[in-house]
């Protein structure tokens, strides 16, 4: 499956600092399930947890508080970014789609197998 194929490094950074990254990251796949997240009648208020085949379920999570929207991983339990609004929340994941999209481009791949978000 191209999805799987298309690797990147993804980090979670907060504060200026990055509290979780992963080398080979199935950024591609990440970019369709955050899509699909997003275009669901849910969006907004459910929670995201990546469901990758290539991935441990919870890998990248992004939970509902009653301050706002958390990213974290299992991998990291004990760390949840500083709560945002749903705003500000879907405009990163914009700039993620966009970035992951540029670079699929660069590869010579049409990006349009993944849904705009």
């Amino acid at each position: 499956m191209l999805l799987l194929d298309i690797e990147a490094e993804l980090s979670i950074w907060e504060d200026g600092r990055v509290v979780w990254s992963e080398g080979a990251f199935p950024v591609a796949e990440l970019a369709y399930h955050l899509a699909l997240w997003l275009q669901s009648p849910a969006a907004g208020r459910e929670d995201f947890e990546l469901d990758s085949m290539q991935a441990d379920p919870g890998l990248i999570r992004i939970i509902h508080s009653d301050e706002g929207w958390r990213i974290g991983s299992i991998f990291t339990p004990e760390f949840r970014t500083a709560p945002v609004n749903w705003g500000v929340l879907v405009a990163a994941i914009d700039q993620f789609d966009d970035s992951v999209r540029k670079g699929i481009a660069a590869m010579g791949i049409d990006p349009a197998f993944i849904p705009k978000p």
